[in-house]
This record gives structure tokens, C-alpha cells and sequence, in this order.
């Protein structure tokens, strides 16, 4: 089922500087969307558009179906249901303290006193930062206030939630956790859609990508397609992911079957080359 749409999307920044291009994308309820593409070529300004942060000076975005609009209330209630996570969580963190930043979502909601701080209650705590509550939001680490960003969303209680290079600046062990977190916020019903310049995450976690170049959508459906696709990796200036190469060089020996699906994770592709080599 299509949740959310772009159609024909034109923006330009000021001086005339061209960002989306007339471009088409679709978002599906319960898979996980990696929008992937070359720095500069509209992943973050897309993102913008689809929670109406930006207005497209062309074309539009539908949210079931629909048309939305660009009113107050039209905003507050497309902002309830899509949330955005930027690269930088310093770009959102402006609170004293964590608890105080994750709240003020769900107190502009009309929500009560005690509601909010159920809700803020709870994104802490899926977002395993309920012992930072009361913590000065300038003195979180990196991770940390990728968190707390993060959890400020959670609190709004969105069906779709945008997160623009969710795992950049962060260690192996740090993104491990943090895909992990995500996991669990898809098992409450969240549709996760993420931009990155990283194949081997997207092959790895996301079940649909949509490649980018120069403002436009090249090619978009399901990641195992998508991703060893050698004509349209290159348009994208990208390069086939690592398990992807090693799966399909195991078909070209004749040590995988055609039919066979290639690993996506490395415990899985380590276990195929051990069945091989015993």
C-alpha cells in the first residue's frame, strides 16, 4: 500500500540553483526506504518536501491518496504523521534538556500535561536514553543526541518517519545499535525511509531504494533488483555492494544457484562460503 507520494517535484534554491527536477518517488507502508545518491544530488531536500518543511514550486505530494496542503493546520497534522530526523541533531536539539526537547512535540499536539510526559516517557525509553532525561542536551555525545533527535520524533507518534544519513559519524558498534533501535520503532508501526551514500547499508536494511542524480529519481523498486542493476548503479555514480559482488561472483563460478538469493548480511554470506568450501 502507497502511504506517501512525490510527483513531479521542482525546487530551487535562491539564485536560481536547481534541487528537484521533476521527481517522482513512492513510499510503501512497512518497507523500508533507502534513497540513495551522490552528495548534492537532492536526497536532503526531497526529505524536506515530504514532511512540507519546503513547497515545491511544481508538482505535489499525496499522503494517502490525497493532495496535502501547505495551511497551518494542514502542516500540524501532515507533521504529526511524518517525522524528520536531519544528519545533524544539532540542527534540532535546542532544549536544556533532553526530556524538555523530546516534549515540545507532543505539548504543540494540544496534548495534556501528563500525556506528554507519557509519550516523552516512552521514546526514552525505546530509544534506550530514559537515563538521560534530565541530561543537558549540549552535553550528550554524538550518538547520544542522534537519540534524543530521534526520540523527539518517536514522541510525535509518526506512521512514516525520515531520517537524512541516519548512521553518518557513527562507529561500526554505534550504527549496529542504532539500526537495531529503528528495528524496533518499525515493530510499533513506523515506516522508515532514510537517505545515504552508503550500498552496503542500504543492501543490507532496506527492502526498497530509490537511486538518485541531479534532482531526479533514476530508478526506484526492491533493493536485491536494484542494487546489482550495473547500468543504473553507474548513472547513479555508485557501485554495486560488497555481499551483492560476492554472491554474484559465487553464481558466475556455478557455486550459487541462479535462483539462489545472495546474502545480505555477513553472517549469512560467511556461512554460504563456509557450506561452499566444506
Amino acid at each position: 500500500m502507497i502511504l506517501l507520494e512525490a510527483h513531479g517535484l521542482t525546487y530551487a534554491y535562491p539564485g536560481g540553483f536547481p534541487a528537484l527536477l521533476g521527481l517522482d518517488l513512492r513510499i510503501e507502508r512497512g518497507r523500508r526506504l533507502a534513497i540513495l545518491g551522490p552528495n548534492g544530488a537532492g536526497k536532503t531536500t526531497l526529505l524536506l518536501h515530504l514532511n512540507g518543511t519546503l513547497r515545491p514550486a511544481s508538482g505535489q505530494v499525496l499522503l494517502d491518496g490525497a493532495t496535502t496542503g501547505y495551511t497551518r493546520a494542514e502542516l500540524s497534522n501532515w507533521r504529526r504523521r511524518i517525522g524528520l530526523v536531519l544528519q545533524d541533531a544539532d540542527d534540532q536539539l535546542f532544549a536544556a534538556s533532553v526530556a524538555e526537547d523530546v516534549s515540545f512535540g507532543p505539548l504543540n499536539l494540544g496534548l495534556s500535561d501528563e500525556e506528554a510526559r507519557q509519550r516523552v516517557d516512552e521514546a526514552l525509553a525505546a530509544l534506550h536514553i530514559a537515563d538521560l532525561a534530565d541530561r543537558a542536551t549540549h552535553m550528550l555525545s554524538f550518538g547520544q543526541k542522534k537519540r534524543a533527535a530521534i526520540a523527539g520524533a518517536v514522541a510525535m507518534r509518526p506512521e512514516i518517519l525520515l531520517l537524512d544519513e541516519p548512521t553518518a559519524g557513527l562507529d561500526q558498534l554505534g550504527s549496529s545499535h542504532f539500526l537495531t533501535v529503528l528495528k524496533q520503532l518499525e515493530a510499533m508501526g513506523t515506516t522508515l525511509v532514510f537517505t545515504t551514500h552508503d550500498v552496503d547499508l542500504a543492501w543490507h536494511f532496506a527492502d526498497d531504494v530509490a537511486l538518485f542524480k541531479a534532482g531526479r529519481v533514476i530508478a526506484q523498486g526492491a533493493a536485491s533488483d536494484i542494487l546489482i542493476d550495473e547500468a543504473a548503479m553507474s548513472q547513479a555514480g555508485l557501485k554495486t555492494p560488497f555481499l551483492a559482488r560476492i554472491g554474484l561472483e559465487l553464481r558466475s563460478c556455478g557455486l550459487l544457484s541462479a535462483n539462489a538469493p545472495l546474502p545480505r548480511e555477513e553472517t549469512s554470506a560467511l556461512q554460504l562460503l563456509s557450506r561452499i568450501r566444506g
